[in-house]
């Protein structure tokens, strides 16, 4: 069965709590869950290995993991969360990894604050999904199995 990690940033632990008129009231385990019933229900061959640290240099170094890599991953689902929009760091190591790789946002950026609107971590992302809420991880998980199938 392949992987998919699912590397998420600072403050998505408290989804579900923070600001829930703009991220929703499910939790980063209700989105894993949600999106592993969906994986079983369209029968598809994959599990995602979900990763939520508040470090940069944690998630620098998750990154790092794959791009060192031993094969075990066929592609990366990233949220950033604050980190999109300024860490130089985290786009050096994104720029690394081989493997296909789509940023996520829950929330809309375009429609909140402007500095939201500039994402950095963008440039090293094949895609980026955003604005859908929570099913983004799931549209992720199935640009990714595309770009791999397309191999």
């Amino acid at each position: 069965m392949a992987k998919i990690l699912a590397l998420n940033g600072p403050n998505l632990n408290l989804l579900g709590t923070r600001e829930p008129e703009i991220y929703g009231s499910l939790t980063l385990f209700d989105i894993a869950k949600l999106i592993s019933e969906e994986i079983k229900k369209f029968n598809l061959n994959i599990e995602v290995v979900w990763f939520q640290t508040n470090s940069e240099d944690e998630l620098v170094k998750k990154i790092h993991s794959l791009s060192l890599g031993n094969g075990e991953y066929s592609g990366l689902i990233f949220n950033p969360g604050a980190f999109s929009h300024y860490s130089i760091a985290i786009v050096d190591a994104l720029k690394s990894v081989s493997l296909p790789k789509i940023e996520v946002h829950i929330s809309n950026t375009h429609k909140r604050e402007e500095f939201r609107n500039k994402k950095i971590t963008a440039m090293a992302a094949d895609g980026i999904i955003e604005g859908l809420g929570y099913q983004g991880y799931f549209l992720a998980v199935l640009a990714i199995l595309n770009k791999t199938t397309e191999k």
